[in-house]
């Protein structure tokens, strides 16, 4: 094989993954398994898809070994193939944040509600870590809060909140976070707690974004 093959054939296949990331749908089933496995039945409702085209998207996934997948039951449940598909999904959304602007617009509209909602930064956390004067919920679905979470939070999903509020003291503030910058799950929480009476905060980050963190710090 001559140097100008080799460098097509090559070249050839790290499209492919670029490729596959090209489709918004595709890059949110990853987003969502980055969480946690799914079956996917989860994945089409999570992603408002039909079973038939989110079966399609994760055989598209899967042909280019972005995900993998185990049989339980009658379920079959996804997973990400190697956590280095977290480290793109984290370098793709950090490039196009700083590159389009229309991205932190959006997220300032629909997630950071401009100044209507006090928004926590992770860096600013960690110095409130320590303190009693804060309660930290996670308001991600169970499952994902089991395949992983940051330390010290409670589980709340956002749609059980209204069953769970007697669990929260009304003298300390509630900050929650879900699945990071770009999740509505915590704005919903927040809304929902400072229309009850509490005094409430989102976390901007989520568990990645801690984990990501805590081993930048820890070197």
């Amino acid at each position: 094989m001559d140097a100008r093959t080799f460098k097509d054939r090559v070249y050839g296949e790290f499209a492919r993954v670029g490729k596959v990331l090209s489709s918004p749908k595709r890059f949110e089933l990853l987003d969502l398994l980055s969480q946690s496995p799914k079956s996917v039945e989860t994945l089409a409702q999570e992603s408002n898809m039909t079973m038939a085209n989110t079966s399609k998207h994760l055989q598209t996934l899967l042909d280019a070994r972005l995900v993998d997948y185990q049989k339980n039951k009658n379920y079959v449940i996804y997973h990400l193939a190697s956590h280095r598909v977290v480290a793109v999904l984290f370098s793709i959304k950090s490039i196009a944040e700083d590159q389009i602007p229309e991205i932190n617009h959006l997220r300032e509209d629909v997630i950071v509600k401009g100044d209507q909602l006090e928004t926590i930064a992770l860096e600013d956390w960690v110095d409130l870590k320590a303190e009693d004067s804060h309660v930290l919920i996670d308001v991600r679905p169970h499952t994902e809060f089991s395949s992983g979470h940051i330390d010290g939070a409670l589980s709340i999903p956002v749609g059980e909140l209204h069953e769970h509020l007697k669990k929260l003291p009304k003298n300390k503030e509630i900050i929650a976070y879900c699945r990071g910058p770009y999740c509505v799950y915590a704005t919903q929480a927040v809304e929902f707690l400072k229309e009850q009476g509490y005094q409430a905060a989102r976390l901007e980050a989520g568990f990645h974004e801690w984990q990501q963190y805590q081993a930048n710090h820890n070197h």
